[in-house]
């Protein structure tokens, strides 16, 4: 049998000498504690040292995609083509179905081979010869290098470390332009406090604050570059009134530095935001489109890269962000949350809240596709992206439209409630009977009689059925009462006879 042996010097051909110390697995490490015992399980049969550090980092790359590079092919024809009837003992299975394909050459891999190439790796200095250690450590690190750097891929268009440090930066920025605006808006507040309320955008606040100065400015500056005719005209009016105290200049000038740095950072702010825009397009068009840049940033910074975050299952994207509630949930065994970061794309925002559930679970498995897509497609186009999101408007649509109900046509009609009958009522002798009979009596009644017609006449016959109805019921529980108050009167009777008879006999037997 024959081993084939990778390092990061070149490839290793060994010839096993005993071949049934392989059939004991558990004690094959023992055959390689010394180089003594090494060499006589295996021999150095042919080493194929690389050039250069491009052709083992090729030979490398290969053999980590399961394919058989141009020196490895080179080595197996030479040498092991030779003794074709020997088996070839190799660490990766994918690759011996390859060179089993392509040299017709059987492969063998199992536990035992494991083990092998393992006890090989202990005593590899020993085993191949003309090799000082420091060459094959130097050699080890250098392709371990060149290995890395293959493995990112590196290309500035698609490295998401970009979007995890310019979201994060976004997000810090945010912090301190709010932190920043309020100490303006209060500092400047006790000299023009009436500005804070009349100018509500912050940018604008500040470059007014910046071109005024102190409030004595106002009627000689001219603030149309930045505020609308109306509002320019309020300041200055309220300048003229205002109930502000007085400052010094020295304390205009921090304000007005504190209002450049907030122009500064603001400005900073948009064109960062721009840079992430462009990034997310670059690297996750699909999910960009799906989610926006910001959500879809965020998501890619909770998870860390967006190869992590294409790991993820749907029902793990849909809460990303909310595990504090989750484990609360899961704790208080409560319900858990139906949405974390994705709470915020616009899909889930311009739902109601009824819907924000369904919508939130269909939004977050249509972003995992579009992530995988994204992460491990070799296409850059947003297409699946824009026909997913066009199927979830739809569906959001269908939901939003689901409970109204058109009322106009036969809506009308169905709407309408029915004329309430009661169908079955209690005759004159205690029977009960349905309506169709009561209304053939109030027919005969109308028929009959005093010949009266009209609306008159029927309504007076009907109020008579109803009188003689009442006086049937009344005298029917009269007679009810009678009886049950003669059965009361009777027992009545016999417990007092009962009673008495007791008192006589406790007599008699006590005069006995």
């Amino acid at each position: 049998m024959l081993v084939l042996f990778e390092t990061a010097a070149g490839y290793a051909i060994f010839k096993v000498l005993d071949e049934s110390k392989l059939q004991e697995v558990d004690s094959l490490w023992k055959e390689f504690e010394t180089p003594e015992k090494a060499n006589k399980v295996v021999k150095l049969k042919h080493f194929e040292k690389f050039q250069d550090t491009t052709e083992a980092l090729a030979a490398a790359t290969a053999m980590t995609e399961g394919k058989m590079g141009k020196s490895l092919k080179k080595v197996l024809k030479k040498v092991v083509a030779k003794e074709a009837h020997e088996q070839l003992a190799i660490s990766d299975a994918k690759l011996g179905g390859v060179i089993k394909e392509k040299l017709n050459l059987s492969c063998v891999h199992s536990p035992a081979v494991a083990e092998l190439m393992r006890g090989i790796r202990t005593q590899m200095e020993s085993l191949i010869t003309g090799l000082p250690p420091r060459e094959i450590s130097a050699m080890s690190l250098g392709l371990a290098h060149s290995l890395s750097r293959y493995k990112l891929k590196f290309s500035p268009d698609k490295v998401d470390t970009m979007i995890v440090q310019a979201i994060s930066l976004l997000d810090d920025l945010d912090k301190e332009l709010n932190n920043y605006i309020m100490r303006c808006r209060e500092w400047y507040g006790w000299h023009f406090p009436e500005v804070g309320k009349i100018i509500t955008d912050n940018l604008a606040y500040c470059k007014s604050v910046r071109k005024i100065g102190a409030r004595t400015n106002v009627a000689t500056t001219d603030l149309s570059e930045h505020l609308p005719e109306e509002v320019e005209a309020e300041v200055k009016l309220a300048a003229e009134i205002s109930m502000g105290t007085e400052v010094s200049e020295e304390d205009i000038g921090n304000i007005m530095h504190l209002c450049d740095q907030v122009i500064e950072i603001t400005e900073y702010r948009t064109q960062l935001y721009d840079y992430l825009k462009n990034r997310m397009m670059a690297i996750a068009p699909n999910l960009t489109v799906m989610v926006g840049e910001l959500v879809g940033a965020r998501l890619i910074s909770h998870a860390g890269s967006l190869l992590n975050l294409a790991k993820h299952p749907a029902s793990t994207v849909q809460i990303l962000g909310a595990e504090k509630a989750l484990f609360r949930a899961l704790k208080t065994r409560r319900d858990t949350p139906k949405y974390g970061l994705i709470y915020h794309a616009s899909l889930v925002g311009q739902t109601s809240a009824k819907n924000k559930g369904k919508i939130s679970r269909m939004l977050a498995a249509k972003a995992s596709l579009a992530i995988r897509y994204d992460a491990l497609g070799e296409d850059t186009n947003a297409e699946m992206g824009v026909e997913n999101r066009a199927k979830l408007e739809a569906r959001l649509r269908h939901l939003e439209e689901k409970g109204i109900r058109r009322i106009s046509g036969t809506g009308k009609a169905m709407a309408k409630s029915d004329k309430y009958q009661h169908k079955r009522t209690r005759g004159f002798n205690g029977s009960r009977r349905n309506s169709q009979e009561e209304e053939k009596e109030v027919q005969e009644s109308r028929g009959g009689g005093d010949g009266r017609k009209g609306r008159g006449g029927d309504r007076l016959s009907h109020r008579g059925i109803v009188k003689e109805e009442e006086k049937e019921e009344k005298g029917q529980g009269g007679r009810g009462r009678l009886i049950w108050l003669g059965r009361n009167c009777i027992i009545l009777g016999l417990l007092v006879v009962v009673v008495s008879t007791r008192t006589r006999l406790t007599r008699i037997s006590l005069t006995v």
